[in-house]
C-alpha cells in the first residue's frame, strides 16, 4: 500500500525542502531533487539511482507512480499543500524525486571514440548558463563536458531545470584547471582555447582529431593558464559593436563546427 504524507512537519518533507534549498546538504548526503516527467525519465535512462518518488495524485496518477516501482523506487503520495511547498517550480507535473548524485571525477570519464570531442567550461558563474552549456553539450552529443573550477554544485535545481534534463544524459566531469590540463595532455587531446587575444578564426582550425574546446566565463574570459597551454587560440568573429556573446551560444557555435567537420571526413 502506498504511503501518504500530508504534513509539512514530516521529517521526509523537511529533508526534501532542505535538499532543494541547500547545496551543503546535497553534498553531505549525496542526494538531490529531480522534478518533472521528462527529467525523471532522462535520469532513469542516464542510470541514476532514484530513491524516492513523491507524487500529487491530481497531476500524476497512482498508476503512473506504480509503474515506476520496477526501478526499485519508494513511492509516496503527497497532498496538494505539501506538493506546492516542495516543488521548485509550478509546472513539474506533480512529481518530485530524490536521487543519488554521481561522482564527477575526471578519471571516471570513458570515451567510445579515439578522437573524442570535449567541451570544457572554465568557472561558469550563473546556474542558467551552466544548464544551457549542459543542454548544448547534450544536443551536440559531445563525448563529455568538463566544468573547470565550478562555482556551484551541478545539482542546483536551477541548473537541472535550465539543462532540460541534459545533465542526466551527457558525460560530465569537474576539476581544477590544472588537473584538467594534466588529464587532457595525458590523453593526447588537443586544446583549443576560445579567446580574442592572438587568435585565429574558429573555422580555420581542424577539429577532427581528439579535441577539447575551452570556453571561459563571460565576465573575464579564459584565464592565462588555458591560453598558455592551448594548441591554438580561436575566436568567433563579431560583426556588431559588442565583443562578446553568451558562453553557451559561443560553445554551441564551436562544438557544431567541430561536428560539421567530422561529418564531412
Amino acid at each position: 500500500m502506498v504511503k501518504t504524507i500530508s504534513s509539512l512537519q514530516n521529517p521526509f518533507i523537511k529533508q526534501l525542502i532542505q535538499l532543494k534549498e541547500k547545496s551543503k546538504l546535497r553534498k553531505q548526503t549525496g542526494l538531490f531533487i529531480i522534478e518533472g516527467k521528462r527529467e525523471l525519465s532522462l535520469a532513469i535512462k542516464g542510470n541514476y539511482t532514484i530513491e524516492t518518488l513523491y507524487y500529487y495524485v491530481d497531476l500524476f496518477s497512482a498508476s503512473e507512480a506504480a509503474s515506476l516501482e520496477i526501478y526499485g523506487i519508494d513511492i509516496i503520495e503527497i497532498t496538494k499543500t505539501v506538493y506546492e511547498k516542495v516543488a521548485h517550480r509550478g509546472t513539474t507535473e506533480g512529481i518530485v524525486a530524490v536521487a543519488k548524485a554521481k561522482n564527477f571525477d575526471l578519471n571516471n570519464l570513458k570515451f567510445n571514440s579515439e578522437t573524442p570531442l570535449i567541451l570544457v567550461a572554465e568557472a561558469p558563474e550563473k546556474p542558467g548558463n551552466i544548464g544551457a552549456l549542459l543542454r548544448t553539450a547534450e544536443a551536440a552529443n559531445v563525448d563529455a563536458i568538463i566544468i573547470s573550477n565550478p562555482l556551484t554544485d551541478l545539482y542546483n535545481p536551477n541548473i537541472i531545470r535550465s539543462s532540460v534534463g541534459g545533465i542526466f544524459t551527457v558525460s560530465i566531469a569537474t576539476g581544477s584547471s590544472e588537473d584538467i590540463i594534466t588529464y587532457l595532455k595525458k590523453q593526447n587531446i588537443f586544446i583549443y582555447a576560445a579567446t580574442l587575444q592572438d587568435s585565429v578564426e574558429y573555422d580555420s582550425v581542424n577539429y577532427k582529431k581528439a579535441t577539447a574546446l575551452i570556453v571561459g566565463a563571460e565576465s573575464v574570459g579564459l584565464s592565462s593558464i588555458w591560453r598558455d597551454v592551448a594548441t591554438a587560440k580561436i575566436r568567433i568573429p563579431m560583426q556588431g559593436k559588442i565583443d562578446s556573446m553568451n558562453v553557451s551560444v559561443a560553445a554551441g557555435i564551436l562544438v557544431f563546427e567541430a561536428k560539421r567537420q567530422r561529418k564531412l571526413s
